[in-house]
């Protein structure tokens, strides 16, 4: 069993994390992340109201004994959900993890606090980790550019931004971005990472929300079928290719584009239809260069318990291997 500062203070079997993610990130997919021994969040923001919240929480106890968290993303907008109102009904319903994303949760961490609850921030740079460790969470997660959402406009990748991160993060960090199997688990852990955040890996698996066809598409996509929008706004989002998210490209690069000349192609209505009803091209939907890694639809508890023995062979086969194998300093004459 691999056991990390992350498994330790979170109080899980496995340093594997499943993301909030908007419309998937529900009862049933949580429940399984949570049975297998990872970690997963139910979004928020899926939930239509605070009340359908307390409600979504409620469900996925009646499926799960083990720990799950709430994710609530914080971002400005003309007209803001109440996000008071989620944060009490995390706090009402006894969550005792939540994942932020977004702004910075300075103004919601007392609450949580007070509540006893660990906060995990998301993050896409170093400085903002330093920030998020500054004001009080317990852990990060640090997008790399290959991740799906918005990766920042720093434009860097994972091999590099997590031992950035770790160098001088003290708390634990998550690697983010790019990462569907236990090399990136490995490969995390050897940069300085105490357990992984997947998004898109979980969202293809037989648990998750979303329609057969969505999963069929990631499946047969390469690391190739992503497009980065809102470049030009400096609000980059990496999304899965198809025709929408071609014409969102298309209309920024010929320049002056404003989120108006956008918004009715990308509004989140159209990519909830996506994942609802299977149409591809129905809008934007989010989707990270790991697609070119994944190739199954497995149970989550065969992914997760796939991923960790797999992970557990590299590090004592391979790479211990790879030590012994080696010439000693001096044995050559």
């Amino acid at each position: 069993m691999l056991r990390t500062r992350f498994t330790e203070a979170f109080g899980v079997d496995h340093p594997i994390v499943q993301g909030g993610m908007m419309w998937v990130g529900r009862a049933e997919l949580v429940a399984a992340v949570a049975n297998s021994g990872a970690l997963g969040f139910i979004t928020a923001l899926t939930q239509p109201t605070p009340e359908d919240l307390t409600k979504e929480i409620a469900r996925c106890r009646e499926l799960t004994d083990k720990p799950f968290g709430v994710n609530l993303t914080i971002l400005p907008s003309i007209n803001p959900p109440p996000y008071a109102e989620y944060r009490q009904a995390i706090v009402e319903s006894g969550v005792t993890i939540v994942e932020t994303a977004g702004s910075n949760p300075i103004d919601h961490l007392p609450h949580f606090k007070d509540a006893g609850i660990k906060v995990i921030h998301k993050c896409t740079s170093v400085r903002h980790a330093l920030k998020a460790e500054q004001v009080g969470v317990d852990a990060v997660s640090i997008d790399g550019f290959e991740c799906a959402g918005h990766p920042g406009e720093d434009d860097v990748p994972g091999l590099v931004l997590i031992p950035a991160a770790t160098r001088r993060v003290r708390i634990p960090v998550l690697a983010s971005g790019g990462i569907a199997d236990a090399r990136g688990l490995v490969a995390a852990l050897a940069l300085g990472a105490e357990g992984v955040n997947m998004g898109t890996r979980f969202m293809c698996t037989q648990e998750s929300p979303v329609a057969e066809e969505v999963k069929r598409r990631i499946v047969a996509n390469s690391e190739l079928d992503t497009a980065l929008i809102f470049r030009t706004l400096r609000n980059t989002a990496r999304v899965a290719a198809n025709a929408v998210s071609a014409e969102v490209v298309d209309i920024e690069s010929r320049g002056g584009a404003t989120f108006d000349d956008l918004r009715d192609l990308v509004a989140g209505v159209r990519g909830r239809t996506v994942f609802e009803d299977g149409d591809l091209d129905a809008g934007v939907w989010t989707a990270g260069q790991c697609q070119g890694l994944i190739d199954d639809v497995p149970s989550v508890e065969d992914l997760v318990s796939r991923m960790v023995a797999e992970a557990e062979q590299i590090i004592a086969g391979r790479l211990v291997g790879a030590m012994a194998a080696s010439e000693p300093v001096g044995a050559l004459r």
